[in-house]
């Protein structure tokens, strides 16, 4: 499994599978993506993580998409919060794209978060905690991150709710969503919401990004 991760993950395809998505990365970077690749696919022999198999496409698919928002986020002592991050999407692969975020994982399945960790042990990724809880356990103040992301997690009622009481002020969530989803969560009251963002490679993938409504004065 190594060597054949190693052989159809050159320098070369990596850049090419996230090129559409305007990213660049380092030398160093590109290889913390393939470690990442060759431990995804390993450890999802045993535990179900990705249920896409080819290399490339996961860098697309999963780096890619994860990466595309990066220019989007004040990196400067940001502090990330990724909810229900399952195999480490977007939280780590914008950890790697963005090395300066601090970035809390948020994962109820414990075996997940081992595999987690053992990422962030592997690339010696600093500033990463792992907290195996679901984040409606967290009681957070409205200080604790600047940033909530989210992909392929349901529940946005859930999400908005706590993440209005978790962000700081100014601070602001991003959503990994269908189409179906964008319509319904911006028509949600309480919250301003950019205009969606179409996801390269996709005609159905949208980036959704919001922040908290100033409350009315009395």
């Amino acid at each position: 499994m190594t060597e054949k991760v190693h052989a159809q993950l050159s320098d070369d395809h990596i850049s090419s599978a996230l090129a559409p998505f305007g990213v660049q990365l380092a030398t160093e970077q590109t290889s913390q993506v393939r470690e990442y690749v060759k431990l995804l696919l390993k450890w999802n022999q045993s535990l179900s993580l990705t249920s896409v198999l080819d290399p490339a496409e996961i860098v697309a698919r999963h780096f890619g998409e994860s990466m595309f928002v990066r220019r989007l986020i004040p990196v400067q002592n940001c502090r990330l919060a990724d909810l229900g991050t399952g195999a480490g999407f977007p939280g780590l692969a914008l950890k790697i794209a963005c090395p300066t975020l601090q970035i809390r994982l948020i994962e109820s399945n414990k075996k997940k978060c081992a595999f987690l960790s053992e990422i962030a042990r592997s690339l010696k990724l600093e500033d990463v905690e792992v907290m195996a809880t679901r984040f409606e356990e967290i009681r957070a103040s409205n200080d604790f991150v600047e940033i909530v992301t989210a992909r392929a997690v349901g529940g946005f009622s859930d999400i908005l709710r706590w993440s209005k009481r978790s962000l700081v002020h100014r601070g602001h969530v991003i959503l990994w969503l269908g189409g179906e989803d964008v319509t319904k969560i911006s028509s949600i009251p309480g919250w301003l919401w950019q205009p969606a963002i179409k996801i390269p490679e996709s005609q159905r993938r949208f980036v959704l990004i919001g922040r908290p409504a100033p409350e009315e004065k009395l």
